[in-house]
């Protein structure tokens, strides 16, 4: 797989496209006035619990206080010691979530926690106890000297049990942290390992310090900005170059790739063309298609990609596409190209959460697998941890995804001021339906002369031309006149009716 990495740098913005074989697969956006913050470390206070919920809200200085759930206190042992309690009936009761949210913490608690998910809509950010510092090839968990694991997507048993024992020696080390084998852990040698395990003991003594010597409310520790974090992430044998049009970007990723990411053979590259490089590349193209609710499928057919707050649907239709002898294989390959388009566009529009794909109905349950293993094999390539929780009754295969930043269209869109976001209007025979009820409404209700209607230009032809008895009517029944201004800043449904 040849990969490239494209990083477009403006005065407010930074993104970062992900390309595999010439095919736009993700985009990474960092605006300095909305920036992600997924992975600060903060110094807290617990400001309000809620029972019903096992929950608390904890203010760590943001707009909107953060939620966290009983779950994610239940592994700092140093903050909840529990009164009469051995430390075996302790954890025991930590362990099976049988503790009360209000007899771990309490209100106005010093509290250190780590989000793990930014703002999104009207839900404050998400935030834990169990801290972690990812480093290229290591996660250490502070205070978890029990956690010492790989990555699920390292999948040679050889490997995995090369890595363990690396793991079982840095451990020795010193046995107050837990680890975690990264999947770029894969293929490494024990040096690179004991390099970056040395770098985040350093690390984590710093943001320690920080901690012990930190006020409520207090920022200790900062997530590395996005051209450096995706190359600590992202960078690997199969990415072939990192292309940048920021000069000083292009220094500092040269800096980090020679001190943290000596063994990378790809090509660093300072971008100097005069069209933009996403403008050079046909990022932005592909950024507003990934903004549009149909994907068009070189078969002929296409998906229709519903967003809401609870869920994200996924509709599949043939379309134009009549190309096989009999309808069920017809069918059956326009699911097979649907699951990886699905794959792809899940991915490029960082759709999270519950995501429910309906497949066009198949008859014969070898088809049916195929499309399930299909989408399941396209999926594993994701970065973001996503599930794939079988067949519904019904034929709908559903789908969940870790959700930590906002997906594309939250980041790039907002509601429709004409519609409310509902992405719907009346028709214009309904908004004129409406109006002549509220003539005689008003003028009903209030004694007037004239009645003059400031209405949208459309509502204004509309009644002119299909609507002139009604009107000519209406007057007569009212023993009004009724004059029309056309208003060009007025949107289709608004209108206003004055008295004169």
């Amino acid at each position: 797989m040849s990969e490239e990495i494209l990083i477009n740098t403006t005065p407010n913005e930074t993104r970062v496209a992900m390309v595999e074989n010439g095919i736009l697969q993700e985009v990474l956006l960092e605006r300095n006035q909305k920036s992600s913050i997924v992975g600060n470390i903060y110094i807290g206070r617990v400001e309000k619990i809620i029972p019903g919920l096992q929950s608390a809200f904890v203010d760590i200085g943001l707009q909107r206080s953060a939620f966290m759930h009983v779950s994610d206190v239940c592994s700092q042992k140093k903050i909840f010691r529990l009164e009469g309690k051995t430390d075996e009936e302790d954890q025991q009761a930590i362990h099976n979530n049988n503790l009360p949210i209000s007899k771990i913490i309490h209100e106005g608690q010093k509290i250190v926690v780590q989000v793990y998910k930014d703002t999104i809509g009207s839900k404050g950010a998400r935030v834990t106890c169990k801290l972690s510092i990812p480093s290229r090839f290591l996660v250490l968990l502070p205070n978890e000297p029990t956690v010492n694991t790989l990555s699920i997507r390292i999948i040679d048993e050889q490997e995995r049990q090369r890595l363990e024992n690396i793991l079982d020696g840095l451990k020795t080390q010193q046995n107050s942290h837990g680890l975690i084998a990264r999947t770029n852990a894969e293929g490494c040698t024990e040096e690179d390992l004991n390099r970056d395990y040395a770098f985040l003991q350093k690390l984590w003594a710093k943001v320690d310090k920080r901690i012990q010597q930190g006020k409520f409310k207090q920022l200790v520790y900062h997530e590395f900005d996005l051209p450096t974090k995706t190359i600590r992430d992202f960078v690997s044998s199969d990415v072939r170059s990192v292309r940048t049009d920021s000069f000083t970007v292009f220094i500092k990723l040269k800096k980090f790739l020679k001190e943290f990411v000596p063994e990378w053979k790809g090509e660093l590259v300072h971008y100097k063309g005069v069209r933009p490089i996403f403008d050079f590349h046909n990022i932005d193209d592909e950024i507003d298609r990934a903004l549009n609710q149909f994907v068009a499928l070189k078969s002929g057919g296409n998906l229709v990609i519903d967003q809401n707050e609870a869920m994200t649907t996924i509709d599949v239709n043939t379309g134009k596409f009549v190309g096989y002898k009999n309808q069920e294989e017809t069918v059956f390959r326009t699911n097979l190209e649907a699951a990886q388009m699905i794959a792809r566009q899940v991915r490029l529009r960082n759709l999270g959460g519950i995501i429910i794909a309906d497949f066009i109905d198949m008859d014969e349950e070898e088809h049916k697998q195929q499309v399930q293993t299909t989408l399941k094999e396209y999926l594993d390539q994701d970065p973001t941890r996503t599930f794939i929780h079988g067949i519904t009754q019904l034929g709908l295969i559903e789908i969940t995804r870790k959700r930590t930043t906002e997906n594309l269209q939250q980041m790039l869109t907002e509601k429709c001021q004409n519609c409310s976001g509902s992405g719907l209007v009346k028709t214009v025979e309904s908004v004129c339906y409406e109006l002549f009820r509220e003539i005689i409404r008003t003028v009903r209700q209030f004694q007037t002369g004239q009645i003059r209607v400031i209405a949208s230009t459309s509502l204004v032809d509309y009644i002119y031309e299909e609507q002139t008895e009604s009107l000519a009517e209406l007057e007569e029944e009212l023993g009004k006149r009724i004059s029309m201004q056309p208003e060009n800043s007025y949107s289709q449904e608004q209108f206003d009716v004055v008295l004169m």
